[in-house]
């Protein structure tokens, strides 16, 4: 694993499931996560259910808290046991 990687790993440890109280990592909500020693960072967002109703905006706050590590330039998100994966892969793939 790459500094960059545990780096971001250490920052979604701050970003927390309203639901169950417990943070990203600790779910298993993102996986594969790869970075490249130019910034560029790629990972999987799997909702902690099929139809979780909170899925947007914790994809959301976890691109954000991606994005505030140091070294990171891009974030390429894949979305993957989700009901509307490929409207929210495009939601949080917008603005890359």
């Amino acid at each position: 694993m790459t500094d960059l990687e545990t780096a971001i790993l250490e920052r979604l440890k701050t970003v927390i499931d309203p639901e169950t109280n417990l943070d990203v990592v600790r779910m298993r909500l993102i996986e594969n996560l790869w970075a490249d020693a130019l910034g560029k960072v790629r990972y999987t967002f799997r909702p902690s259910s099929f139809v979780c109703p909170i899925a947007v905006t914790l994809a959301l706050d976890i691109k954000k808290a991606v994005a505030e590590v140091p070294g990171v330039k891009s974030q390429e998100i894949a979305v993957e046991a989700y009901v509307m994966a490929e409207d929210l892969e495009k939601i949080i793939n917008e603005e890359n």
